[in-house]
């Protein structure tokens, strides 16, 4: 950003700037994001919004980098409690934390996944996904214990239940979430916790 905010006012300007831009990245895509609309939906001139960020580029990466945060944190907080649970409680609770950190906005996803450039939120993304797969590779090494294999599967696990997470919400298929939960559950629970090969 252009300008930290220190005082309570410029922080809460930052904020609305922020919120507006969610607002109409959502609302009106990528190719009609514009720091002029972002400034409107505020209700501030854009000379305001460039005191504290230098062009839209700038304004979409902390968006971006703070929606993928925020999924990360509510995933995190959704499973931190739970990592004691066997696996037939955990992994469908995992798969339910998923989707709702997904579902919290599912028209900005949209934006994001289909609209926005890589360059903006690829790593913002993958940071969310080594949180999740850090918890999951903390668990898997929990239950089995000196399997050099963790790190490897609670990546595939993530990346397969992201992957079918983000198409059921988009895509909106014939399937209730309940029966999404319980299928990415029989898919993912064999692979997880099967024995080490002898």
């Amino acid at each position: 950003m252009r300008r930290t905010p220190r005082q309570e006012r410029s922080r809460e300007m930052v904020e609305r700037i922020v919120d507006a831009g969610r607002t109409v990245l959502a609302r009106d895509g990528y190719a009609r994001f514009a720091t002029t609309r972002v400034a409107t939906e505020a209700g501030i001139s854009p000379g305001s919004l460039y005191q504290y960020f230098r062009d839209k580029e700038e304004l979409l990466g902390v968006l971006m980098e703070r929606y993928w945060a925020e999924a990360g944190d509510r995933v995190a907080a959704s499973l931190a409690d739970r990592l004691a649970e066997p696996p037939e409680l955990l992994v469908p609770h995992a798969v339910d934390a998923l989707l709702s950190a997904l579902e919290q906005d599912s028209r900005l996803l949209r934006v994001v996944v289909e609209e926005v450039p890589p360059s903006f939120h690829e790593d913002h993304l993958h940071r969310l996904r080594r949180r999740v797969r850090d918890l999951g590779a903390a668990y898997l090494a929990a239950r089995a214990p000196g399997r050099p294999d963790g790190a490897t599967r609670a990546w595939v696990l993530v990346s397969a239940m992201e992957a079918l997470s983000v198409r059921w919400i988009l895509d909106r298929p014939a399937v209730r979430r309940e029966e999404l939960i319980e299928e990415i559950t029989a898919l993912v629970t064999p692979y997880a916790f099967r024995p080490e090969k002898p």
